[in-house]
Parts: C-alpha cells; structure tokens; sequence
C-alpha cells in the first residue's frame, strides 16, 4: 500500500425481502471514495486506488454522454465473476458457518486463485441494513475454492454480504449478495451523528467534513484513559481500515489511509488520516478498524454529506463485535 488510499465503492442491492433487522456492532461514520480503480497497493507491489485510478466499481462518465457505471457491491455479478452465497439465511443470535465461492461465469468453477491484497485473498464485509451491525470477515478457503467463516448475527433482519478480492490475472472487484437472520424483526434507527465515538476504554475523534463531489481529509484520533495512543499496530498492512456504507442504499466505500507502517513518515497514531469524496449528500456511518495491544476494535460514526446536521453532544459508545465474529483471520 503506498501513501495514497485504497477506495472501492459500491452500492448494496434491493432490501431483502426479509426485512432489515439490525443488533449493535461498531461505531461508524461516513466516507466516500474519490473516483479511482478498485486496485491498491498493501506494501506488496499492488496498485493502490489513491494512485490515480480509478475506484472500482465507481467509474467518471466517459466522454460522448455515457452514463457512469453503477457502484460496485450493487450487483450479485460482474466483470465475468458471481458471488455464490451458498449460506442465504441464518439463525439470528446463534453461531453460523457462513460459506460462500466466487464462481467463473461460462465455466461454472470456482475461483481457486487470487492476487492478495493488504494480507488477505479476500476481505468479506457483513452489514445490517440499518447499518448498526458491522462485521469485518477474513474466511478461509477450502482446496475446491469454498470460503467459510463463522459469524454471529445478534437481531433478526435483512443483511448485505459484499466480497471485496482480485482474482488472479483480472481486475480488482466487489460483488454483494443478501443474507437474511431469521427470527423476531423489529427495524432499527440509524444512530445519531456523532464525531466521537468510544469503545473497549478507547476513545477515537473525528476532524473533517465530507462534501459530495469533492475530495477532503479525514482525520480519526485514537486515546485511551485520556492519553493519545502513539503506538498504534499495523493492522492489515496499516494502522487504520475505514468501512463507509450509505444509508438507504449501502453504497460501500472501503477507503485505506493516508501513508502506510514504514515508510519513513507516518506515525503509529495518535492520529490516522484518510482521503474521501462522498459520492453524494445525504448520511454515512463510518467504520474505523485499529489494532492496539494486540486486539483489533472498531469505532463507529454517523457523519452526513451536504447540508447542516446538529451535532449530538454526547459521545457514541460502540458495542464490542465478538472477535470471531468482528476480525475473524
């Protein structure tokens, strides 16, 4: 990963027809991706998506009137690859093997072979749709191309799966599918904005404004018991991984930071800079990954593009996602 940011975007796909239903995970705010390629770069060669390209799945309308294509994460398929989610529904608030393939469309087999990207061959994102459930996955592969990892969804609802890899030889892609949790439904609020968000003793901050159309900065400040945190551990290949999915659609923004673990300029905390532009006005949450003392935790946000929100006053305590469930290796 080289000193830019990786951004994917996508879009999450029509609610599933379960309903969304939504338990706690972590606390989360809003960041969009600037326009450039679904690539990136982990250390290891690969092409970062703050290098000047473009975001996959989030392409400029080309010249001659052509419409943008839509975001990534939208669709099941794309680019000649299909999430097959062989797991749809799952008992809420019981352990589940989720197990899923990335299926060659024409051929029928399943992917055996990928580029790895920040550590991982593949990054699996769970959301609930009323974004207060946040899971970040790392499933393991069987020879055959099956992934499977267990997961914990805490409330019944309607969830969004998005697979986030780079086959081997092709392009880097994101492609979503619908999970229900089965049991008593009842919808959820998105949480309020908020630019402080607390978990596990940690407090992290954030500085900055998302502005539709436009690049800016976003600053998260990591402390625990008051004191600033300078020693943040890499996590992933960096010190910080920030999720942002859009309200009512779950356009999915996967932004990488500012600099990167050895590079001779960025500091292990307290401060992780990131670069983003929201696709769009209207509310984001934000999830921020950090690993410290050996534990990853999430903070969460609730941040909204375009136009004035009232600030809360009041800090959001993020609820601790199980370990299996929330950073699974």
């Amino acid at each position: 990963m080289n000193t830019g940011l990786r951004i994917t975007v996508f879009a999450a796909a029509l609610a599933a027809t379960f309903g969304a239903a939504y338990g706690v995970g972590g606390a989360v705010g809003p960041i969009s991706p600037e326009p450039k390629s679904g690539t990136h770069s982990d250390g290891e060669g690969h092409v970062s998506a703050g290098h000047g390209e473009e975001a996959a799945g989030h392409h400029e309308a080309k010249a001659g009137g052509h419409e943008a294509e839509p975001p990534g994460g939208l669709q099941i398929s794309g680019n000649g690859y299909t999430l097959d989610l062989k797991t749809p529904r799952v008992e809420a608030g019981k352990k589940t093997d989720l197990r899923f393939a990335v299926v060659q469309d024409g051929t029928g087999r399943k992917v055996t072979a990928y580029q790895r990207e920040h550590g991982k061959d593949l990054h699996l994102i769970v959301a609930s749709r009323d974004l207060t459930v946040y899971r970040h996955l790392h499933p393991a592969r069987a020879a055959d191309g099956t992934w499977s990892t267990p997961v914990n969804l805490p409330e019944a609802g309607g969830y969004r799966v998005f697979a986030d890899f780079k086959p081997k030889g092709g392009e880097a892609l994101t492609l979503g599918a619908d999970l229900a949790a089965s049991g008593p439904y009842e919808p959820g609020e998105l949480p309020e904005h908020n630019t402080t968000a607390k978990v596990d003793g940690y407090e992290v901050k954030l500085r900055g404004a998302l502005t539709p159309g436009k690049a800016g900065e976003l600053t998260l400040t990591v402390a625990k018991d008051g004191k600033p945190v300078r020693n943040l551990q890499p996590y992933l290949g960096a010190y910080g991984h920030l999720v942002a999915l859009r309200s009512g659609d779950l356009a999915y923004l996967h932004v990488h930071p500012n600099g990167e673990p050895g590079d001779g300029k960025t500091e292990p905390g307290p401060d992780v800079s990131f670069t983003a532009t929201a696709p769009s006005a209207g509310a984001y949450r934000l999830f921020l990954d950090f690993q410290h003392e050996g534990k990853v935790r999430t903070a969460a946000f609730t941040v909204h593009a375009g136009g004035a929100v009232a600030e809360s006053g009041q800090p959001a305590q993020t609820k601790p996602a199980e370990e299996e469930a929330g950073h699974a290796h």
